[in-house]
């Protein structure tokens, strides 16, 4: 069989995270059958799954980050506790704050009389060493990290090691797809943050090769979602919980399933269905740190907090059966005909083109329906439509991926996630950090902007200084592109001034750049 370099450079960039160096041979094995070589990772479903040492549950994540909060809660008593009392001279010298300020007119102030206190500028500065003259105090040590951080860096260089590894990495493309799509922040607060790879591990990548629908329901009973978009605080307003605690509703979880998760905005429901769905999902929450509920840290459906009696959503009414109710609600969703053509639009958009090519959604969102949402077949069938392998690989890599790519070629995995987790925050993508419940954009224009760009030189020249005198730039293209490399990289990276120059020129190259 013709060996096609260009395919196996569509097969590689396009559908996973590019060549990787060394002796790997993936480019030479893609062009043999580039459909094969990316179809072959979907027959090892179990391939999604990521198991490593210290990685936990949900579950005893939720305790450890508990007994964490509990014992900073009690340093800080012990410690006010030991505080020597104050004397009442010294509580008269305290300039007494004015009632009923704004927050920030408060801190204004607070702000002013710490300014007062500090030395005058002339005094603050280091004035030079004299003979004879003390040494400047030393730095205080890194204080250790705690179990939130710990985690966080345990998953994150996990889920790096993974897509540094993986032979084609379609598998893990698709992985952070869906863990985009159905996104959490992990800057919400210490809960998001130590369960952010737990809840990709547990609830995106078990279905990521299954069904939509069991995808749907793991993620919106995943208690990292509950907790970030706030529906541990939703209570139905003639439920048990929410008459002795006049509240009410919270409808963020029910509006974001519908407008981000499921049917897309104009995708046929309205205000109504919203706060139908949000009536429905009440009592679905995680059991906090007294494990009144249940074991610390995990789902539970709580009646006292559910909006008793039947409900009407998308024209069909739902019978009063507690947890069943909204799971039946979900299944519904799922099977949506905007649902279909949502999930098949943003599908192609992702792997494809920011305008994807009508005949190819319309052809996805038939797969989707037709195969009652089997996201393997959906899969599938990107990988055997022509319109992915003739269009031009003009979408811009996200930061992720590009510098996941960039570790690949480089042979690099990583052993600790630190210069991964700092790069990714200084070009705009923090790790499971999304601003907003939409996720990261997938537009080439939101990461092809100059200052993004020139951001990517910075790291790319960075590398090139500390790898480039031991690594050949055009060995390394041969393993990216080979023939399928344009002349105008090839001789870009020949006329460079040194190795160093040419490998930072190599990574910022369209055959780096663009997928």
């Amino acid at each position: 069989m013709a060996r096609d370099s260009q395919a196996a450079l569509v097969a590689l960039n396009r559908f996973g995270f590019g060549a990787r160096g060394g002796a790997s041979g993936d480019l030479i094995n893609a062009a043999s059958d580039p459909r094969g070589f990316v179809k072959a990772e979907l027959a090892r479903p179990s391939g999604v799954l990521l198991e490593a040492p210290g990685l936990q549950s949900t579950q005893q994540l939720g305790q450890a980050v508990f007994a964490y909060q509990d014992q900073v809660k009690q340093a800080r008593e012990a410690a006010k506790a030991a505080a020597p009392p104050e004397t009442p001279a010294r509580a008269e010298q305290k300039p007494a704050l004015r009632r009923n300020l704004s927050l920030n007119t408060a801190a204004t102030e607070i702000a002013g009389q710490m300014a007062e206190a500090k030395p005058a500028d002339s005094a603050a500065k280091p004035a030079t060493m004299q003979p004879g003259a003390a040494a400047p105090a030393a730095k205080p040590a890194p204080q250790p990290l705690n179990v939130i951080q710990k985690t966080f860096r345990t998953e994150a260089l996990a889920r790096l090691q993974r897509a540094t590894l993986a032979t084609c990495g379609f598998t893990e493309r698709l992985v952070a797809f869906w863990s985009n799509h159905f996104c959490i922040s992990a800057s919400k607060g210490e809960l998001a943050r130590i369960w952010a790879g737990a809840f990709e591990r547990e609830a995106i990548r078990p279905h990521v090769l299954g069904r939509f629908a069991d995808m749907l329901k793991a993620v919106e009973q995943h208690p990292a979602m509950l907790f970030f978009l706030d529906n541990q605080q939703s209570l139905g307003p003639d439920s048990r919980a929410g008459q002795n605690r006049k509240r009410g509703l919270n409808e963020n979880l029910a509006r974001e399933i519908m407008e981000l998760h499921t049917l897309g905005v104009g995708g046929g429901y309205t205000q109504d269905d919203v706060t139908s769905l949000a009536r429905i999902i009440t009592g679905w929450t995680f059991a906090g740190r007294q494990g009144q509920l249940g074991a610390p840290g995990s789902f539970v459906f709580n009646t006292n907090a559910h909006q008793p009696g039947p409900q009407m959503l998308l024209g069909k009414t739902y019978e009063p059966t507690g947890l069943a109710q909204g799971e039946a609600a979900l299944a519904d969703i799922a099977r949506h005909p905007s649902t279909a053509n949502f999930i098949a639009t943003k599908f192609a958009r992702h792997f494809v083109a920011d305008d994807p090519p009508p005949a190819l959604v319309a052809r996805l969102r038939d797969v989707f329906v037709k195969t009652d949402g089997d996201l393997k077949a959906l899969a599938t069938a990107l990988v055997e439509a022509d319109e992915a392998w003739k269009t031009p690989l003009t979408k811009m890599r996200s930061p992720y991926d590009f510098l996941v790519a960039s570790g690949r070629l480089l042979a690099r995995v990583p052993e600790d996630p630190g210069a991964y987790l700092n790069n990714l925050n200084l070009l705009g993508q923090p790790l499971w950090s999304p601003a907003g419940p939409n996720g990261f954009p997938d537009t080439s224009a939101a990461w092809a902007a100059p200052e993004g760009m020139k951001l990517r030189l910075d790291i790319a020249a960075q590398m090139g200084a500390r790898l480039g005198n031991n690594i050949d730039p055009l060995d390394l293209l041969e393993f990216a592109a080979a023939d399928a490399a344009s002349i105008e990289t090839r001789r870009t990276i020949e006329r460079a001034e040194s190795r160093q120059q040419a490998l930072a020129l190599l990574l910022m190259s369209p055959e780096m750049q663009r997928r």
